[in-house]
């Protein structure tokens, strides 16, 4: 099984794109460059067995309990030369043509993120033992957040934007880590910070390494005061794959069991309305 995280993908792949300052994207352009990553990645991939696409939804379940969550990004992206909303609307509708069209689960769960769908797919078929007839995972994503679910014997991750592997030998201890030190880029202070610290562009609480060391190991009633216990479980939910909401993972396994997957008898006359000339000899790739 391949779970391709598409939006994370889909815009590192994007930014490569347009390191050189390039702002001149189309609709087009975007669709073929994401189809041209899927057909690369099964290609490249076809060990892992079939593609599974893990979809955002509009409204996140974090954000609502969390109202900081990611919400520097808009402001990152109003300073950026790209057209945002034209990628976004552009994204989207491939989606849905990729529901539609392609021979793959496409999942979009209301309420959830991509993260919640791979996290729960991994909970569910990984293994804490590998055996020769387990069914390996592969997650496609450069989230560093997907470490944790390296706990199962037959869970790797590549990312697709340094083309390495990521490699964690510990997932318990880096879950832990996580924990503690909270997740910048997703507007989470660390648990020793007030929770508007990042979006207000406060200084956080230093969180010496030498403190990350003593506490890993210990669990968090052991040294937090009330304080720290509270921010301690604001990300532990924010970060931890295992408190997503039983809602969201009955809602991602309903939606994998009883997906039908589209046949490819629409392929050819879908690549030719939106004139994917460059892909059609590439077809049986897909």
């Amino acid at each position: 099984m391949i779970l391709l995280d598409l939006n994370q993908v889909m815009i590192s792949n994007l930014m490569i794109q347009t390191e050189g300052g390039r702002s001149d994207m189309d609709e087009g352009l975007i669709r073929h460059m994401v189809l041209n990553s899927i057909r690369m990645y099964r290609t490249k991939f076809k060990e892992y067995g079939d593609i599974v696409i893990c979809c955002d939804d509009k409204n996140y379940w974090r954000k609502e309990i969390f109202p900081y969550y990611k919400a520097h990004r808009k402001e990152d992206r109003a300073k950026s030369i790209l057209d945002w909303q034209l990628i976004f609307e552009s994204l989207n509708k491939i989606r849905e043509e990729l529901k539609v069209h392609f021979p793959y689960r496409v999942l979009q769960i209301e309420h959830a993120e991509a993260d919640d769908i791979i996290g729960t797919l991994s909970n569910r078929f990984g293994v804490q033992i590998n055996a020769s007839d387990t069914e390996k995972i592969l997650i496609l994503s450069g989230d560093k957040d997907f470490g944790q679910l390296q706990k199962y014997a037959n869970v790797v991750q590549f990312s697709p934007v340094t083309k390495k592997w990521i490699k964690i030998s510990d997932a318990e201890r880096f879950l832990k880590e996580h924990i503690l030190k909270g997740d910048r880029g997703d507007g989470i202070p660390n648990f020793l910070s007030k929770d508007s610290c990042i979006i207000q562009k406060e200084r956080q609480r230093p969180l010496a390494t030498k403190k990350i060391e003593m506490w890993v190991n210990k669990s968090p009633e052991e040294f937090c005061d009330d304080e720290m216990l509270k921010n301690y479980k604001r990300n532990q939910q924010l970060v931890d794959l295992n408190f997503v909401p039983e809602q969201i993972k009955q809602g991602v396994n309903d939606a994998y069991d009883k997906y039908e997957v589209p046949s490819r008898k629409g392929l050819l006359n879908y690549f030719i309305k939106h004139r994917l000339s460059r892909l059609t000899d590439s077809i049986g790739e897909f």
